[in-house]
């Protein structure tokens, strides 16, 4: 096939314009244009341009090498990539006759989603634990926190079916590079289970939370038809290891499983699995992260400040930014998750602490837009060994817990006021969204002053690139922790740990990915290197 990239018409073209167009770029005539898809759809939404699409197009054509021989010298007339997917191993008759152990798969967020989807394509028949409940109990648990001030520990933003991408934005878009476009496939997978075909091809793809939770359950039932097991409310508390070599994991409350192949998909908040891989002496390390608030503006304000004329147009929706600042102490702060159209939601995972995350429906047409204003840390902010950025974290969280009257409201404060450095009182034109609800107070008080320091300096500086971004209402919500894991379960070249057999590190738990989309991918890769390893044997 021949790729088109840089193909630009209006954005309110007619479905005939594309092919119009190819037949022009190509210099054809009808008969010789076999087929088309769209590989890409981006805008250019600038101020001064006229308001347009950007395509990349993959086509069939008639006598492809002489159109690629007429256009040779032409940078936006090459051939196509093979973007499919191809298996790279098939299970072994030793598993399937029960002479070897099934592969375990810890977790099931997109990471344990997608190795255990993939392990089972492979006839691996996978056995996935979750510690968490299916995703519509998990839901009910979720709202009981948002609506009731209820916190079930083990069902939650954090745990449970589909991981916390599935109370997120369901963004599925990511700056990994990704050579043997994995991402395709997860794309691929996700509209099979049901998710609305234009994720393949629009430029910023999102799911939105309420259509992930169908799409999560019908990739569940593919796993179970193709021979794998999920067993829920399954908690991970230890592991068996001999002779540096995985042999099993100790579930609470229910007898060990054997296993020498063991994929940790745990997510970034499993803290007490983490600690459990410690000290059964899991080499791991100490990471940055990010720790900071939610800012909430109206929704129209970002999109006029970032489509001007074009704002309100439909066929591109909710405007989004990303924003990056490096502060005179030498912290950077930016911008983290931006929920366009949606909500600031309650993410904590233990009792008596406040965190905060982000989440759109599809539709993204709530009032209010949201993201992260985070502050980068790195371990030399919390010296103590490879869990001591989970105890920085804690002790964070509960400060704002108290912040915000020990009832899970979030403190939080006007960005007025934040920058003039007193407490917020009342609210103005802008209604934060989060449930349980915010109580005002003065946010200096949450984090570390060199962060304070930081984002005061930043959010002015952000103002310069979207105007209304430093208005006086604009609210801010504490706080962000948990923007991803603050350890490495650290691997090698194999994909396994440095020092345990058989021990997969995967995901954003193990400081690999960040974000729906490199989960995915990262639960793919380790997926293949552990059916490999499997058939070498």
């Amino acid at each position: 096939m021949i790729r088109i990239t840089e193909l630009r018409l209006p954005i309110s073209h007619s479905p005939e314009a594309i092919e119009e167009a190819i037949l022009k770029r190509l210099d054809i005539s009808a008969k010789d244009l076999i087929t088309f898809d769209i590989f890409k759809r981006s805008y250019d939404a600038r101020k001064n341009v006229t308001l347009s699409f950007i395509y990349t197009i993959d086509c069939s054509v008639k006598d492809e090498d002489v159109t690629l021989k007429k256009f040779a010298n032409d940078v936006h007339i090459k051939l196509s990539p093979d973007t499919s997917y191809h298996f790279v191993a098939k299970a072994p008759e030793s598993l399937l006759n029960g002479k070897i152990l099934r592969p375990v798969v810890i977790g099931f967020g997109p990471c344990g989603i997608f190795a255990a989807l993939v392990l089972a394509q492979m006839g691996f028949k996978p056995i996935v634990l979750e510690r968490g409940k299916p995703v519509r109990e998990r839901t009910q648990d979720t709202w009981g926190l948002w609506r009731k001030n209820i916190l079930n520990p083990e069902s939650n933003v954090q745990f449970g079916e589909g991981g916390a991408g599935t109370f997120s934005d369901g963004k599925l878009y990511s700056q990994i590079k990704d050579p043997k476009f994995y991402g395709r496939k997860v794309i691929a997978e996700f509209i099979k289970a049901g998710a609305p075909e234009e994720i393949r091809y629009v430029a910023k793809p999102h799911i939105g939370t309420f259509r992930l939770v169908g799409v999560v359950e019908k990739i569940r039932q593919q796993i179970i038809e193709l021979g794998g097991e999920i067993r829920f409310s399954q908690k991970v508390i230890g592991f068996d290891i001999d002779n540096e070599q995985i042999t099993g994991v100790m579930i609470e409350n229910q007898a060990d499983l054997a296993a020498n192949q063991v994929i940790l998909a745990l997510g970034h908040s499993a803290r007490d699995t983490f600690k459990a891989l410690h000290e059964a002496g899991v080499f791991m390390e100490a990471k940055p992260f990010s720790v900071g608030f939610r800012i909430e503006h109206p929704q129209s304000l970002i999109d006029r400040a970032r489509l001007g004329p074009h704002a309100g147009n439909e066929l591109i929706g909710a405007a989004d930014y990303k924003l990056v600042h490096h502060a005179k102490n030498g912290r950077s702060v930016y911008s983290f998750c931006m929920c366009p159209g949606g909500t600031v939601v309650a993410a904590t995972s233990e009792p008596n602490r406040v965190v905060t995350n982000g989440m759109s429906q599809y539709s993204r047409n709530e009032r209010n837009a949201n993201a992260g204003i985070v502050v980068g840390i790195t371990p030399e902010d919390y010296p103590g060994g490879p869990l001591a950025g989970i105890e920085f974290q804690r002790a964070l969280e509960s400060k704002a817990y108290e912040l915000g009257g020990r009832t899970y409201e979030a403190p939080g404060q006007l960005v007025g006021d934040f920058l003039e450095g007193k407490p917020s009182t009342q609210f103005g034109s802008v209604i934060p969204s989060y449930k349980p609800g915010v109580h005002l107070t003065d946010l200096a008080l949450s984090l570390p002053d060199y962060a304070i320091e930081a984002i005061r300096e930043a959010i002015p500086a952000f103002e310069k690139q979207i105007k209304g971004f430093s208005m006086k209402d604009a609210v801010l919500t504490g706080i962000e922790t948990r923007t991803s894991s603050p350890l490495r379960i650290t691997r090698g070249l194999n994909f396994q740990s440095l020092n345990i057999k058989g021990l997969y590190p995967a995901g954003e738990g193990a400081g690999y990915a960040g974000g729906i989309l490199s989960a995915g991918v990262d639960g793919i890769k380790v997926a293949e290197a552990l059916a490999l390893d499997c058939c070498s044997k």
